[in-house]
């Protein structure tokens, strides 16, 4: 035993260092930092209490004029590098959407350390100086820019030999965290919020030939010819540079095509079942773009780098640029048009940070370069643009924003609330009426196995009220004037089984919520089930080992308040320690760390009965230290029990149940295996000994009566 509880320690300090862990960092500048970076005639203000930024401003003649907001990436956007450790930069955002300042904090890039040495990437954060948001910056190789105006649509900027990946890194960092400022400061890229995207629907579908793709608008296509190119470049000095758009104008230049593959009704169609199934488990959340090009231009020039960012073709909306990558797709099946077959084609992914809204209208741009010279040429480009929408239809729209918006948010979930006011109310009448239901063992089973699949299927996966320790950090952050309570009106579902677990809290304790109403626990729970269904051995601690083995969710409660109390922008990061965002928020789509994570927990709770809620939860700690606040000790005790009695301790799987007969409530998940026990007389130890001696009791008068006639 000895052994297996140290192997089960190591295990559990295993898992915590897992969750503890996180890949972000803290920010590194307080005010007087960025006053030294911005020296007067510069003014540093205050720290925005809703958002890490800083106003810096200038003195205008009487009044002082807002210059930009200062920021550090690491705040926005920790996007680790090749070191496991996301760079860190200063960003300046004027309030026009260009760039103040751009400089790096601190890296840690293997190439930059040990290698090239870090003046390369200052020099190239130095680029964006001057460059905006509302352009598509790209990295070219060293000497390969164009000659396209500064304030052109499209900007080309000079990457590093040796250092491509990292320095795109640093770019979708930068474009990323500005990108948020931006919406929450500037009102930049308005209808991007990514809270208040339209989600796709994924029920319409109906098989569609290529031919009705095109016709239906699902698929766009834009055909150039020589001609329609040449005039493009009339008055330049690139005009008439292409002998072969001079010798036949009327001859097609190029043909691409651009089809949103993420939604079913074009993605099945155009790839085929298998092959678009596999590609959205692939995608991890966001959408994808299917691009295709024949003639003589593509979007795929020989210098092309599979897994990068095409340089001749970009998408924008609201104004702005939107982030893609090749996704490398290598899956083959006949083209959907036989004049394709020739063509270059990619699916280009469009990750969820980049707030794109599948249902609003996008704008494709085609860049086609010309050269002049030979040794040195000189560049020219000229844009071609191509406009993209959906129907309504295809998307499941976000509610109308009216400021706040809490009407509409609420009416907006008037059904999953309906539902779960339902499943509330009856989850009250059932546990107020505990001796009823617990009367007959196998009723017990029965409404605690189908309410526990409500909890996760419904209130989990699809009503997503799960709470999480997330909330008291929020909290947290409201006292201390980093924002307002608000937060807690926007999601009704979730503030509902908050509510309710909180009144339980008062009237039964913390296992109203941690057994009934906590989905990731039901998830827990199932998967105990099965282990006792498949006669899977799961073991328990010694008593005097248990309560040792509850401190490290403690502590982990500790960390997260601390760190919200101290390092508020560290503190979100810590609480990943909850598999909940994983396995119910996100329905385990999510990067493949967090799923090993939650799932390491729920193997381990097929050996040993709801490791993580028992051992680990903040949120579960939370609820136990409050367990103070519980006015009744609802579950009913003998003086036989715990003395001679030790069925209930030893059938309570949570170990809530001391050698005394008394119940930890603060440990107790209100199972209520215990509660029929007690008043089973099959198997209350107290109950049979009881009618053992009604028994002889009642016996007594005939037996004295049949020995006084023998005797006779």
């Amino acid at each position: 035993m000895a052994k297996t509880s140290s192997l089960f320690c190591a295990a559990m300090l295993v898992v915590l260092a897992m969750g503890l862990v996180a890949p972000g960092r803290a920010a590194t500048l307080d005010r007087a930092g960025v006053a030294k970076l911005f020296p007067p005639p510069f003014q540093v203000g205050e720290r925005d209490p809703a958002l890490p930024v800083w106003p810096i401003s200038r003195r205008m003649a009487t009044r002082d004029e807002l210059v930009a907001y200062v920021f550090e990436s690491v705040d926005f956007q920790p996007i680790p590098g090749f070191s496991g450790t996301p760079v860190n930069l200063l960003v300046a955002l004027r309030p026009d959407g260009s760039f103040l300042d751009v400089r790096v904090l601190s890296q840690h890039e293997p190439v930059f350390v040990d290698g090239l040495g870090p003046e390369p990437l200052h020099e190239f954060v130095r680029q964006y100086a001057d460059l905006s948001l509302h352009q598509s910056i790209k990295i070219v190789r060293p000497g390969a820019r164009t000659a396209a105006a500064p304030d052109g649509l499209a900007v080309e900027i000079d990457g590093i030999s040796k250092a491509t990946a990292s320095v795109r890194i640093v770019n979708e960092t930068l474009i990323a965290s500005a990108l948020q400022v931006a919406r929450e400061k500037l009102g930049f890229s308005a209808g991007r919020d990514p809270n208040r995207v339209a989600r796709v629907r994924k029920n319409v579908f109906e098989p569609l030939s290529f031919e009705q793709l095109l016709a239906r608008g699902y698929v766009r296509k834009l055909t150039l010819s020589n001609a329609e190119v040449e005039q493009a470049f009339a008055g330049s000095e690139a005009a008439g540079l292409d002998a072969e758009s001079l010798q036949a104008p009327r001859d097609t230049f190029t043909e691409v095509y651009v089809a949103q593959i993420d939604v079913p009704i074009i993605g099945r169609n155009l790839l085929g079942e298998a092959a678009w199934r596999k590609l959205m488990a692939l995608l991890d959340g966001g959408s994808a773009m299917f691009v295709a090009a024949r003639g003589r231009w593509t979007f795929m020039p020989d210098n092309f780098t599979p897994g990068g960012t095409p340089d001749y073709i970009a998408l924008a909306q609201a104004g702005a640029p939107v982030i893609w990558r090749d996704f490398v797709w290598s899956e083959t099946r006949d083209p959907p048009k036989p004049e394709l077959a020739t063509a270059d084609v990619a699916i280009l992914r469009i990750p969820p940070e980049a707030a794109f809204d599948p249902a609003g209208a996008s704008e494709i741009f085609l860049r086609v370069l010309r050269q002049k010279g030979l040794v040195y040429p000189e560049k020219f480009t000229a844009d071609f643009k191509l406009g993209y929408s959906l129907p309504s239809a295809l998307f499941d729209l976000p509610p109308e924003d009216k400021g706040l918006g809490l009407a509409s948010i609420w009416a907006s979930r008037a059904r999953d609330i309906a539902i779960l006011g339902v499943g509330l109310a009856m989850l009250a009448v059932a546990l107020s009426r505990q001796k009823m239901l617990s009367r007959s063992p196998r009723r017990l089973q029965i409404f605690r196995l189908a309410f526990l699949a409500f909890t996760l299927i419904f209130i989990g996966w699809i009503a997503q009220a799960q709470v999480s320790i997330v909330w008291l950090i929020g909290a947290i952050k409201a006292l201390k004037g980093e924002g307002n309570f608000q937060f807690l009106l926007w999601d009704p579902p979730t503030l509902m089984v908050a509510a309710f677990g909180l009144v339980a809290l008062f009237i039964w304790g913390r296992g109203t919520f941690c057994g009934w109403l906590c989905p990731f626990g039901a998830l827990q729970e199932f998967v105990g089930a099965f282990a006792r269904a498949t006669r899977i051995r799961q073991f328990a601690l010694p008593q005097r080992y248990e309560r040792l083995a509850r401190l490290p969710k403690f502590i982990v409660l500790a960390v997260v308040v601390g760190a919200a109390l101290l390092a508020s922008s560290q503190a979100e990061r810590i609480a990943e320690i909850e598999p909940f965002k994983t396995a119910i928020t996100l329905t385990f789509l999510r990067a493949a760390p967090f799923v090993l994570y939650a799932v390491a927990l729920l193997l381990i709770g097929l050996f040993h009965y709801k490791f993580f809620c028992r051992y680990l939860c903040p949120l579960g700690a939370a609820f136990s230290a409050l367990s103070f606040l519980r006015r009744w000790a609802w579950i009913a005790r003998r003086a036989e029990c715990g003395s001679p009695c030790q069925l209930c301790r030893v059938k309570c799987r949570y170990g809530a149940i001391a050698r005394d007969g008394s119940v930890i409530y603060s440990e107790c998940f209100q199972c209520l295996d215990c509660v029929a026990i007690h008043d089973d007389p099959r198997r209350c130890a107290a109950l049979m000994l009881q009618a053992k001696r009604t028994r002889r009791t009642d016996c007594a008068p005939g037996c004295l009566q049949a020995m006084s006639t023998r005797l006779h």
